[in-house]
C-alpha cells in the first residue's frame, strides 16, 4: 500500500491501515476506528462558539483514549469552558465524561465498518457552577464506507439525555472527506440534533487536517447553523498525538 492511499487517514472516518493516527476530531462524525492496543492518544482543541445569547470558549476540550484491545478503547473527555454574557462571565470544568468505543465489524462489500461509542457524564465531577442533578448517558453508532481511493463517507446515529430534566435528544452526522495531498485532507459535513418536545436543529461545517507524522496531526474547522435553535457559528483549532 503506497502513501497516497493512506491520505484519507487524515480525516476521522478513514478506511485503511491504522498505522497513521485516527482521530474523532475535527468534525462531529466520530471514527469507527479504535486506538491500537496499548497505545495512548490525546485529541485536544480550542474553539469559539457564538451561542444565541452568549459567547462560549473551550480552552481546551480534550479526549483521551487508551487501546485496551485491538477492538476496544477506553475514553475520557474533559472540557474547560468560558461563557461570556453581556454583564457576567462563567468559567470552569464541565462534567467529565467516561466511556468506551467497541468495534463490531470491518467494512466488507456494502457493509460499513461499524463501532459503538457509549459514554456517561458524571454530574459532580465538575466546577461547582456546572454540576448537574443526574448522570447523562449518551451513545452513537459510527459507520463508514469507502467511495473511492480518495473519497470516504462517514456517518453517526445516536442519542443523549439531558442532565437536568432527563429529556432525550436524537443526533445524526454525515461527512464526506477528500484527500488533497499526501498530508492534507479536507471534509464537509451536515449534522443535527432533535430534542424531545422541541424542533430539530441542523448545522453544516467543514475543515482541514494536516498530518505531520503518523502520530501527530493538526486540524482547523468551522461550522454554521442552518436551522433551529443552536449555536450560530463556531470555529476550532486542534492538535492530536499518540504515544
Amino acid at each position: 500500500m503506497n502513501k497516497l492511499t493512506l491520505v484519507t487517514l487524515l480525516i476521522p472516518f478513514s478506511i485503511w491501515s491504522q498505522s497513521p493516527i485516527q482521530c474523532d476530531r475535527p468534525d462531529q462524525t466520530e471514527t469507527p476506528f479504535t486506538v491500537p492496543k496499548g497505545r495512548f492518544q490525546i485529541e485536544s482543541g480550542f474553539s469559539y462558539k457564538k451561542e444565541l445569547d452568549h459567547n462560549n470558549y473551550s480552552v481546551p476540550s480534550s479526549l483521551s483514549k487508551f487501546g485496551l484491545t485491538q477492538k476496544l478503547e477506553l475514553r475520557l473527555i474533559t472540557e474547560w469552558n468560558i461563557e461570556s454574557y453581556d454583564n457576567t462571565q462563567n468559567s470552569g470544568l464541565q462534567p467529565i465524561q467516561l466511556g468506551f468505543k467497541i468495534n463490531f465489524c470491518d467494512e466488507k462489500k456494502g457493509r460499513p465498518k461499524t463501532s459503538l461509542i457509549a459514554q456517561v457524564t458524571i454530574p459532580k465531577w465538575a466546577a461547582s457552577d456546572y454540576q448537574s442533578n443526574y448522570y447523562m448517558p449518551n451513545f452513537r453508532f459510527t459507520m463508514q464506507h469507502t467511495l473511492s481511493e480518495k473519497l470516504s463517507l462517514g456517518y453517526n446515529l445516536g442519542a443523549q439525555w439531558d442532565a437536568e430534566d432527563r429529556r432525550r435528544t436524537w443526533l445524526y452526522t454525515a461527512t464526506l472527506g477528500y484527500s488533497l495531498s499526501n498530508q492534507l485532507g479536507c471534509y464537509a459535513e451536515v449534522f443535527g440534533f432533535a430534542p424531545q418536545f422541541e424542533s430539530a436543529n441542523h448545522s453544516i461545517d467543514g475543515g482541514f487536517t494536516y498530518l505531520i507524522s503518523d502520530d501527530f496531526m493538526l486540524d482547523l474547522s468551522s461550522g454554521k447553523r442552518i436551522a433551529g435553535q443552536t449555536a450560530e457559528y463556531y470555529t476550532a483549532l486542534g492538535i492530536s498525538f499518540r504515544i
